[in-house]
């Protein structure tokens, strides 16, 4: 079998009724712009972060929408903050502001 170095993920169930969704709903009703976001990967074709380490604004997002805060938190601190994503971003989601409020909410967990 040919190795073309892709690997099957482990299995993720998330009961979605159950998702801790505080710090999504922190974030859409300080940064309404959230509810934009399609996930298109603009911001992570761009990041600067992205380029030195695995970080994913779109991962990042998901992990958010998906309840997964504590993840969310980890990964929003490889951010570098410097704003190329906000600037492809095709539907103007602040995604600085996003990232300034996840770190924000580490203080409060």
């Amino acid at each position: 079998m040919v190795n073309f170095g892709y690997t099957i993920l482990p299995v993720h169930i998330l009961e979605l009724d159950k998702a801790d969704l505080k710090l999504a709903n922190s974030i859409t009703f300080d940064e309404p712009s959230f509810k934009l976001c399609i996930a298109c990967g603009s911001c992570t074709a761009t990041c600067t972060a992205g380029t030195f380490t695995n970080f994913s604004f779109r991962q990042m997002c998901h992990q958010i929408k998906l309840g997964e805060s504590t993840q969310a938190i980890e990964e929003s601190e490889k951010c570098m903050l410097c704003g190329k994503c906000t600037l492809t971003c095709p539907r103007n989601v602040n995604t600085r502001n996003i990232i300034r409020l996840v770190r924000k909410a580490k203080q409060t967990l």
